[in-house]
């Protein structure tokens, strides 16, 4: 599949977005949920169980940006990207209705997953299923 601009810079933002944010959480959670008004403490399992997904969501990032350069990974790039920019914020909503409003980094979060998940499916979204490879083929 050879990926448009328009498709290459959507994956790209995911990804970079993606790697970047679970970058920084690997590396300095203390620092990355401080800006949500989030204090860890030393908690080391609290810790840890915030640095596993991260480590989920870095290799979700890099698989998005392999898509760009490898055709035999754009596919799967893009519906990691799907579920990772629909699986966030639909988390995020659940938690609106189950535990009330959160702080407004929190709530700016929600609005960029939000856009990055219509920039991607303007992108790779129901007008261009056809286009893709293995697309509409029973398997």
């Amino acid at each position: 599949m050879n990926l448009t601009f328009f498709q290459k810079t959507a994956l790209a933002i995911a990804g970079l977005t993606a790697s970047c944010i679970a970058a920084f959480i690997l590396v300095a959670p203390h620092a990355f949920y401080a800006g949500y008004g989030v204090e860890l403490g030393t908690n080391a399992s609290l810790l840890s169980e915030l640095r596993a997904p991260a480590a989920g969501l870095l290799a979700s990032g890099i698989l998005m940006l392999a898509g760009i350069m490898w055709t035999a990974w754009t596919r799967p790039a893009v519906v990691v990207a799907f579920i990772v920019f629909a699986g966030f914020p639909a988390g995020r909503i659940m938690g609106l209705i189950l535990d009330g409003m959160p702080s407004g980094g929190i709530l700016g979060a929600l609005a960029i997953e939000i856009l990055i998940g219509l920039l991607l499916f303007a992108a790779f979204g129901w007008r261009r299923r056809a286009a893709m490879p293995g697309a509409g083929v029973p398997g």
